[in-house]
């Protein structure tokens, strides 16, 4: 006689029959202060999120109880913004741990294939302008089409031989080159470049290099740190200002330099997973530079959607590059004329 063979559930057997079901989690079930405690965000939002990767995520599965698009966003967003699989998150929604990490896996991919519909330069005039002109606003400086710097975000070491990953303080991770603008939104985000290359080595073999010495530089330039050289298309400050203008000009450097500090500090204070409070990213590189992304893709939409209000600093270990470099000049003779000629129009 034949014997019935029965397909078990795991999230089932994890949770018993009396705990939240998939199908019994709707976000119409609980309050608005619940989503964000939890999840970070607010209904609005998730819905939003839904709909943008809900064809995506409902992928054809042999399992008779698929998860949700719904139900994947808000674990990932759970682990984003906590930077934990604890069981609290898994139990919220009705998931075991396997489960969540890969609804994270899957809501990572859907967001990094759409990194560039939401993290871009403006391409016409009208809007480059109003760029120019918010940063102009800030501080007196012009030209300025975005802030850029680099950040560290910390990642288990890939394996004992390979150093590439280890940066100055010994300690494994990627070094993140960003750009934002006046608000904070990000127009370029390159999240995989190994921790032991220093900013100025970043930017070098970066794809934003590329495309400003191409396209953009005619228009205006981005405002760097000194841990980056001159260029026609990226002013940095004077390391030893001089006349008044020289002085003028690095106050304005600073404090307009100062949006993409306080845009690092909003997206390690909103996404926890990325601030080290919960340890580093478990991750290789490649996964790891993928939630980044998919972290800086959440930054932007969120400002979209008005949540925008600067953060305070988080209490975490995600590194803010400490360059040290030489205190020495471009020796991109253009480059240094662009630049006094900015001085002697605008701030002498």
């Amino acid at each position: 006689m034949a014997v019935p063979i029965a397909v078990l559930d795991c999230d089932l057997l994890l949770y018993g029959r009396g705990h939240r079901t998939l199908d019994r989690f709707k976000l119409e079930d609980v309050t608005d202060e619940y989503l964000v405690s939890t999840y970070g965000f607010p209904r609005q939002f998730i819905c939003y999120l839904v709909d943008l990767l809900g064809a995506t995520l409902s992928r054809p599965t042999q399992r008779s109880r698929a998860i949700s698009p719904e139900t994947q966003i808000l674990a990932a967003l759970g682990f984003y913004t906590s930077g934990s699989f604890q069981t609290r998150m898994g139990d919220a929604i009705g998931i075991s741990q396997a489960s969540m990490s890969r609804c994270v896996a899957n809501v990572t991919e859907a967001l990094v294939e759409r990194a560039s519909q939401f993290i871009h330069f403006p391409k016409d005039e009208a809007t480059v302008q109003t760029l120019k002109e918010d940063f102009y606003g800030l501080a007196g400086m012009p030209g300025v089409l975005g802030v850029v710097d680099c950040t560290h975000v910390a990642i288990k070491a890939p394996n004992a031989e390979d150093l590439s990953y280890v940066n100055r303080k010994g300690l494994h991770s990627l070094n993140c080159l960003m750009v934002c603008d006046s608000r904070g939104v990000l127009l370029s985000a390159e999240t995989h470049w190994p921790g032991s290359l220093a900013d100025c080595a970043v930017l070098e073999q970066a794809a934003l290099t590329s495309q400003f010495e191409t396209e953009l530089h005619k228009d205006g330039w981005l405002l760097g740190d000194s841990s980056f050289l001159l260029r026609t298309w990226l002013m940095t400050p004077l390391h030893i200002p001089e006349t008044p203008a020289e002085y003028r000009y690095n106050m304005a450097h600073s404090a307009t330099h100062n949006v993409i500090e306080r845009t690092f500090r909003t997206i390690r204070s909103r996404f926890r997973c990325l601030d080290g409070s919960k340890g580093t990213l478990q991750y290789s590189p490649e996964k790891s530079s993928h939630i980044i992304l998919a972290c800086c893709v959440l930054h932007n939409i969120s400002l979209q959607h008005g949540l925008d209000v600067w953060s305070a600093p988080a209490t975490g270990h995600m590194e803010q590059s400490e360059e040290e470099y030489e205190q020495t000049e471009s020796v991109d003779s253009e480059a240094c004329r662009v630049r006094q000629e900015l001085l002697l129009t605008h701030f002498s």
